[in-house]
Order: C-alpha cells, then sequence, then structure tokens
C-alpha cells in the first residue's frame, strides 16, 4: 500500500498530482476541496462519522482542502457514491469530495510540531474515542463524542401537544428543508414522542434548530421542541416506521415490521437529495386540506384530522351496482378515514356519495382510491359538491341504500395518536394481518383468504404469530378481501384485522 508523506512546508503540489481526476479508483482516503476558509476539523470529520470511522484527518487550510481516511475501503464508498447524488455543503458552500490516490494517510513526523496538525487529530480522538454505552434505542446504537452541542450535525426534537400523529416520513420532509437529512430515529420516552436527526453538515442543524424551534407542525398542535444532541453519529440498524437511514436504503426492516419495498428503498435514495432544498416551510403549520392532501399523494404524510376545513364528502362513481353495498364501501373507504355516512344514489346506483370525518381524510382517500379496481370496475373519486350525506327522511324506506356509520366500533382513526395514522398506504397486493389467536394457523388464514375469490401467491408469520403479511395475485383481489375479511371473527372473540402493507413478500 502506498502511503502519503506530508512536508513540513505543505508543498505537497506533487504529491497530490491526480487526486483532481474524479473518476479515480476507490480509496479509504478522499481528497475534500473547495472548503470555506473558516471550517473546523470537527466540521469535516462529521461528513465522514454517518458512513464509518473516521481513522484520520489533514487540513490544508491555506488550500481549502482536507484529506480524511475512514476505517474502510466500503465506507468511503458509501460515503462517496451519497454525495455524488447530494451535493455535501459546509457553511452554505458547496465542497467537492472524490477519492485520493493515496491508499493511506500517514503523516510526516515533522509537522507535529505545528498546532493545527495537533489540534486535527485532538479532535478526531474526541469524537472517535467515546462509544455510546447507554441501551439502544429501537436497535439503533449511537457514538457519542466530546464536541460541543453547537457542533453536531444530530438534533434532539420533542413534540409537546401532540394531538395528531407525528410520522418519521413528516419528520423527514419538514426537516429536509434545510439540507440533506441523513438519519432518522423515533422513540418515545417520558411519555412523549421523541425523534433524533442527523444532517449531513452541522450547519444545516443549526439553520434548522434556529428556523423549526417552537414553531407548531400542525394548527395550534405538535410544537417541535429542538435541542443539539451530545451524539454526533446515528447508526441505524433497521429502515421501518421508526428509523430510517437514508443513505442505506438496502436496510432489513427487523423483526416485527414489515420490510420496506424496494422501490420505496430507491425512491428513499432519491428523495434527500429532491428535497435538500435550503429555506423553511413557510408557514409550518400545514393550515389546511389541499396541503395535507398535496403531502399525502406525494406519499410522505398520512394524516386525518389536520384541519376541519375542505370538503368531507366524495362521489364515487362506476360502481358496480349489483355488487357494491354501503358496508363495503365502509370497509374501503374506511382504511383511509372514519367513514361518517353513506348513500348510494338511488336513481344511479353505481353511484354512491361518503361523507368522511374531515377534510383531510376525505382528500387521502380521494388519493389513493381513485382509479382502483373494485369488483372488477375501475372506480372514480372526486370530491362531491354536497357537504353532507342526508339521511332518508323519518319513514321514509330508502332500501338500505343509506347507513350512518357514525357510532361504528370499526373506525381506525378515532383516537389521537393512534399507530393507525402510521400504517396508511395505497393499495397493494400485500394486505397486513393483525389480531390473530394462538389457535389460527398459517393454512387456516390461506384457505380462509382463497375462499374470497383470489390467490394466495406468499404468506409469513411475523415472530410472535400476532401478526402476518398475506400476498395476493392483484391488487384487485387483496381489495376484495380486505372487504371481505377485515373484522372477520377468528374465534376467541378476536376479531381479524386486514390493512394495506407497503411490503412484499
Amino acid at each position: 500500500m502506498s502511503s502519503m508523506v506530508v512536508t513540513a512546508n505543505g508543498n505537497d503540489n506533487k504529491k497530490f498530482k491526480g487526486d483532481d481526476k474524479m473518476d479515480g479508483a476507490p480509496s479509504r482516503v478522499l481528497h475534500i476541496r473547495k472548503l470555506p476558509g473558516e471550517v473546523t476539523e470537527t466540521e469535516v470529520i462529521a461528513l465522514g462519522l454517518p458512513f464509518g470511522k473516521v481513522t484520520n484527518i489533514l487540513m490544508l487550510k491555506g488550500k481549502n482542502q482536507a484529506f480524511l481516511e475512514l476505517a474502510t475501503e466500503e465506507a468511503a464508498i458509501t460515503m462517496v457514491n451519497y454525495y455524488s447524488a447530494v451535493t455535501p455543503h459546509l457553511r452554505n458552500q458547496p465542497i467537492y469530495i472524490q477519492y485520493s490516490n493515496h491508499k493511506e494517510l500517514k503523516t510526516d513526523n515533522t509537522l507535529n510540531q505545528y498546532e493545527e496538525y495537533h489540534r486535527a487529530q485532538a479532535v478526531l480522538q474526541a469524537v472517535t474515542a467515546v462509544q455510546a454505552t447507554n441501551a439502544p434505542i429501537s436497535g439503533t446504537t449511537v457514538s457519542e463524542s466530546a464536541v460541543t452541542p453547537a457542533q453536531s450535525p444530530v438534533l434532539r426534537i420533542i413534540i409537546d401537544n401532540m394531538y395528531y400523529p407525528v410520522t418519521l416520513d413528516v419528520l423527514h420532509q419538514i426537516f429536509s428543508k434545510f439540507g440533506a437529512v441523513l438519519k432518522i430515529i423515533t422513540f418515545t420516552k417520558n411519555n412523549q414522542f421523541q425523534a433524533l436527526l442527523q444532517y449531513g453538515d452541522p450547519v444545516n442543524a443549526q439553520q434548522a434548530k434556529l428556523a423549526l424551534d417552537g414553531q407548531n407542525i400542525y394548527n395550534a398542535c405538535c410544537t417541535l421542541r429542538i435541542d443539539f444532541s451530545k451524539l454526533v453519529n446515528l447508526n441505524v440498524k433497521y429502515n421501518n416506521d421508526k428509523s430510517r437511514d437514508y443513505t442505506r436504503p438496502d436496510l432489513p426492516s427487523g423483526d416485527g415490521q414489515p420490510a420496506l419495498d424496494p422501490a420505496i428503498a430507491a425512491a428513499f435514495a432519491k428523495e434527500t437529495s429532491l428535497l435538500a432544498v435550503p429555506g423553511a416551510l413557510s408557514p409550518l403549520a400545514i393550515p389546511n386540506a389541499a396541503a395535507a392532501a398535496a403531502a399525502a399523494a406525494a406519499g410522505r404524510v398520512g394524516m386525518p384530522g389536520v384541519s376541519a376545513g375542505g370538503n368531507t364528502v366524495l362521489l364515487v362513481s362506476n360502481l358496480n351496482e349489483e355488487m357494491v353495498t354501503p358496508q363495503s364501501l365502509f370497509t374501503l373507504f374506511g382504511v383511509y378515514g372514519d367513514v361518517q355516512r353513506v348513500k348510494i344514489l338511488y336513481n344511479k346506483k353505481d353511484s354512491a356519495l361518503i361523507q368522511m370525518a374531515d377534510g383531510n381524510q376525505s382528500q387521502l382517500a380521494m388519493s389513493h382510491l381513485n382509479g382502483q379496481k373494485m369488483y372488477g370496475k375501475i372506480i372514480r373519486v372526486t370530491l362531491s359538491k354536497h357537504q353532507t350525506v342526508q339521511l332518508p327522511r323519518e319513514g321514509l324506506d330508502d332500501q338500505g341504500l343509506t347507513k350512518d356509520f357514525g357510532n361504528s366500533p370499526l373506525h381506525r382513526f378515532k383516537k389521537p395518536g393512534s399507530k393507525n395514522f402510521q400504517n396508511i398506504f395505497p393499495p397493494s397486493a400485500t394486505l397486513h394481518l393483525s389480531n390473530i389467536p394462538p389457535s389460527v394457523a398459517e393454512e387456516d388464514l390461506r384457505t380462509l383468504f382463497a375462499n374470497t375469490g383470489g390467490t394466495v401467491k406468499a404468506f409469513k408469520f411475523f415472530q410472535d404469530h400476532k401478526m402476518a403479511l398475506l400476498q395476493m395475485s392483484t391488487v384487485e383481489e387483496a381489495i376484495q378481501a380486505l372487504i371481505d375479511l377485515h373484522n372477520y371473527n377468528l374465534g376467541e372473540n378476536q376479531h381479524l384485522r386486514v390493512s394495506f402493507s407497503k411490503s412484499t413478500i
């Protein structure tokens, strides 16, 4: 292995010749160029920490350059690949990272007399010496350093007055406005929802804290309380609804959590570069149904109940009038909100009005169900001109075409903060089953779902056998199965819960 020798006078032009080539062979030594003049060693080290252990650093402040050595070539490759898609910034200035021609960073002893060298090495030792010994959060380990909190790229976020749920994707959407979000961990501590969020650049963390601390995510609730963490790196083991590493879409989901769909994983890899645009959400609060629906349609937010504004009534057309019932519409649309009333039109029985609990739920249901196939027909879902669904006049028989579900015990979203808010996905061939009694075997569930008229392609129990994933051959078959079997009595006074999953088996 070749080593790099740096002379005391820093006359290294010949030594570094060739490092300007962007297509050099992979090396665990990285050449960083165009650094701001005032940048610190900690900020440069922080660039590499998300990808692995940093083993050496050499700052060439007179040239606005640095060399960073990682413990493994694999870590360096991951870092270069990530920053080739997401331009790194330090102090609001773009910088450039590439492989060095050198395979190892070895400094000459004559450099030890310089205070700058000693400081760089001291900072590196401080950052890498201390490993967190606390119990991991949700299968996550964290590296801690002695750097001051203001230098950390990791923010600690507490959500006060959390009337509506805040998902990992919502946090990513908001905080990505200030720079590339690399990792997020969410957890509950002292009965408070909290998160650790890591940027690629400590300056982005500082900007986000200044702009967002004390702001409300939604009108008059879900207040952000933000501090710098003492941690400088989050080591996320699993990509699921609790934690995510946007630099590693290939991570497993962990026990008891559906795995990320490969297409979704690929989207996460691209998402950071798409959202890493400086500037705040202004205003931060999402004040109306249109804003929430736009976020939901983008696949980022799935939250009914953000605002009372917007039309709550949907018009559903092109229904199979021989098959559809108010109950079947209640079950399907109930995946995306609490259905209050359903009315199949008397003179046009291939159309129905569905009243949701609020405008955000109606927007969410419309974005996910318009164009889906139900009972062999592609349904159309639009907002209705009606503001409410009228019940038939007392004494008038409307042949059971109108039904009030306001007091139904089957509403999924009545409880604020329910986990159901975090598991709203578009219709898919894979279904998530829960509330399964111990006596029910895989074959029982396969037979049950096959009896809905479709083909069961795959099945997988979670570790505790209380939940499972079941894959039908088409999305239409999965929709049919959900309508038929959600709340199905499996015995032992346990009713099956069925929802769409983002996973494949």
